[in-house]
């Protein structure tokens, strides 16, 4: 695979990955466990798919592969994905997004801690301006009654952090591995959860079936094609093309269901991609010049 065809399948993930806010707004009743434990079901099943097409091995030989790392990345992502749900249920689907874009920066700061790789001054500079576009959003959430929905969504992007570090500590190819297992994990836990502290798992016809669209398609060809494009193209410029996601998540919410920005989301969200996009350029070059 060449650059530009990876390029292009990281970007087309990053596309589909960027309707989940989309279907989130167009369920219709069914409560957050519920949309976790179908969605869940379709995410597994597509992951799993994907992975076998991707290093061309059977089903079986695909579960036989799965170790120690792919769970605990599984149980990092169980976390994401989860507490995703419950933040876009509770928050803004801009707000939201911004904030889980700067789960890089999160990685980064474990892998200093935990890893050694102490963060560049570039990576520094674009945490300060990451913190002031997110300080933004969060006031003018604790303002419309969002803070619940804010805080879920830092959760989730701490525990994609965490999945990044272990993935990059496993040093593993790809966490499809890890993507499937936190598929299963989150099917276990709608599930336990739907009964013991929601309203079953009875949904309408019309849920049942966005919630398996928004895990097959949304999320789990979206998640299938970054991992498939992102050894053929640098960490940094991944970093920076999953941003469209991003970008066109809060535009279909507004466009499909009227769901407009705030002044202060855009303005906090222009920092935040602003400060990623740096980083992902920037921090680039740096590494280029010091291999020169």
């Amino acid at each position: 695979m060449t650059k530009s065809q990876a390029t292009a399948i990281i970007l087309l993930g990053a596309t589909f990955m960027s309707f989940v806010g989309l279907t989130m707004r167009l369920i219709d009743s069914a409560d957050g466990f519920q949309i976790l434990t179908y969605r869940s079901v379709a995410l597994a099943g597509m992951i799993a798919t994907m992975a076998c097409l991707k290093r061309k091995t059977s089903p079986f030989k695909f579960l036989h592969s799965l170790d120690r790392n792919d769970i605990t990345m599984g149980l990092a992502l169980s976390v994401a994905f989860t507490t995703y749900v419950f933040a876009m249920l509770n928050t803004s689907v801009a707000s939201a997004l911004f904030i889980l874009s700067i789960s890089p920066l999160y990685a980064a700061l474990m892998a200093w801690a935990w890893l050694g790789e102490r963060p560049t001054k570039i990576t520094l500079v674009a945490m300060g301006l990451a913190i002031i576009g997110v300080g933004l959003m969060v006031q003018d959430g604790a303002t419309q009654g969002r803070s619940l929905g804010n805080f879920y969504a830092f959760i989730s992007a701490a525990a994609f952090a965490l999945m990044l570090t272990l993935a990059r500590r496993s040093r593993k190819t790809d966490v499809l591995g890890g993507t499937f297992m936190g598929g299963v994990f989150c099917i276990g836990i709608g599930i336990i959860c739907a009964l013991l502290l929601g309203t079953g798992l009875g949904v309408s016809q019309y849920d049942l079936w966005l919630s398996l669209f928004m895990g097959g398609f949304t999320i789990g060809i979206g998640v299938g094609f970054v991992t498939w494009g992102t050894p053929y193209v640098p960490a940094a410029e991944v970093s920076l093309l999953v941003l469209l996601e991003s970008v066109l998540g809060p535009i279909w919410v507004w466009l499909f269901v009227s769901e407009a920005m705030s002044s202060p989301e855009v303005i906090g969200g222009i920092i935040v991609l602003t400060a990623i996009a740096g980083q992902a350029i920037f921090g680039r070059r740096t590494a280029q010049a010091k291999a020169a």
